[in-house]
């Protein structure tokens, strides 16, 4: 255990990475382009390891990230489900807020026009596990963000049943479901045909991220998107939870917890499912138990192991063409070392990682009460949006794993 780890992130890309044609009609190389733009992470001295930096995001002792959304319902053709868009907005009056929404989020009426032709570059976040456009660690990055670039339009996709959203099927999601950021994201360029699209994904989310960039390949019409402790290898990280009391007793009773609260909140639809075992989903204790009783047996995988083994994005990061930041911290607590994909990180010549040896997971306090991960990805994402003009073509992909044939998710039975 370091008590005060370094200050300097480690830094990891191919040798050669693809080039970014610029404004000024120059070209850069992806590491050089991003270096320059990752600060080094001061952690807050009593908060030493990634237990307590993680332990301590959850207090929520202060939150100064007021971020106020309108939220806007979609609909995935696929299955008919639903899920909700959470659109940042300008500040409203507490009034008009909606009473079944989280806070500071209020509903978007049917006929309010959403939509323009201007050329605002605009952010599509996803948020961790069982999470949702409320969070703290979310909101402290789009706050960054703004704060940065007040020019950017956000919107955060929240999962199946999270944040307070209805389910109209009888699934919530898992960390290979890309279809519902697939569907919001045509849907967003469909209503800002004009406006560069990004995407940033978190824990969680940042799974189901990576495995559509992946799925996308070349096609994909985001212009860079980011990674913030992502688990990247599903089983690897459950079997290193497995491994201590804290990962098993803590943080594997706590995300199964939040996620039975999820299902216990959506327990008139889902129990409508035949395939599910309401008491044995009930009776667990540990994420992997509800992934095993609902999730793997809801979407189709035969045992837990082969749904975790699936959804995870570590190959799918192989097939990545867009740039991609990733965010990582050593010693987080939950998405583990042993889980980070360095040598695939090393194949890809459009990703570019920053490891810290300190930060927890989705935390990085430091010293006075600020987060850093906000200060690399708004970087990232306001000098993109600023200076470059396109990704040159990738000349040589023999290092790289080919974008065709991308894995997709296993067929899903009708939720009608």
């Amino acid at each position: 255990m370091q008590f005060f780890p370094s200050s300097t992130p480690s830094l990891y890309h191919a040798a050669r990475t693809v080039s970014l044609r610029t404004h000024a009609n120059t070209s850069i190389p992806l590491s050089k382009f991003v270096t320059p733009l990752i600060p080094p992470f001061h952690s807050n001295p009593f908060l030493f390891n990634g237990h307590l930096q993680t332990i301590w995001t959850a207090t929520k002792f202060t939150d100064p990230f007021v971020i106020h959304y309108a939220r806007r319902h979609l609909i995935n053709l696929r299955d008919g489900g639903h899920f909700a868009l959470d659109l940042v907005v300008p500040e409203f009056p507490a009034t008009e807020a909606g009473g079944d929404l989280p806070p500071r989020t209020r509903h978007m009426p049917d006929d309010e026009h959403l939509g323009s032709q201007d050329t605002r570059p605009m952010l599509i976040a996803l948020h961790g596990l069982s999470g949702g456009s409320h969070e703290v660690y979310l909101r402290a990055t789009l706050h960054a963000l703004l704060q940065k670039d007040p020019g950017w339009e956000v919107c955060v996709v929240n999962a199946r049943g999270c944040a307070l959203s209805k389910i109209t099927s009888k699934q919530l999601f898992n960390a290979r479901w890309t279809a519902d950021i697939r569907q919001a994201i045509g849907y967003l360029h469909e209503a800002f045909p004009n406006r560069p699209l990004y995407a940033i994904g978190f824990s969680l989310g940042g799974n189901i991220l990576t495995n559509y960039l992946g799925e996308e390949g070349k096609g994909c019409i985001l212009k860079a998107a980011v990674v913030c402790s992502n688990p990247w290898q599903l089983e690897v990280a459950n079997k290193f939870l497995q491994r201590s009391w804290i990962g098993s007793e803590v943080y594997s009773k706590v995300m199964g917890a939040n996620l039975r609260g999820l299902f216990e909140l959506h327990i008139d639809t889902l129990s409508q499912d035949p395939r599910i075992d309401v008491e044995k989903v009930r009776s667990g204790k540990y994420l992997y138990e509800f992934d095993r009783d609902l999730t793997a047996t809801v979407f189709g995988y035969p045992t837990v192991g082969a749904y975790y083994r699936d959804a995870s994005s570590v190959d799918n990061l192989m097939k990545v063409r867009v740039p991609v930041l990733v965010v990582h911290a050593s010693d987080d607590p939950i998405a583990p070392r042993e889980a980070i994909p360095f040598d695939e990180v090393k194949a890809n010549p459009y990703v570019f990682m920053a490891v810290t040896e300190g930060g927890g997971h989705l935390s990085w306090f430091e010293w006075g009460g600020g987060r850093w991960f906000g200060k690399p990805v708004s970087n990232f994402l306001t000098k993109f949006a600023n200076d470059v003009a396109g990704v040159e073509e990738q000349q040589d992909d023999d290092a790289v794993v080919p974008a065709n044939g991308a894995a997709k998710p296993p067929a899903l039975e009708s939720t009608k």
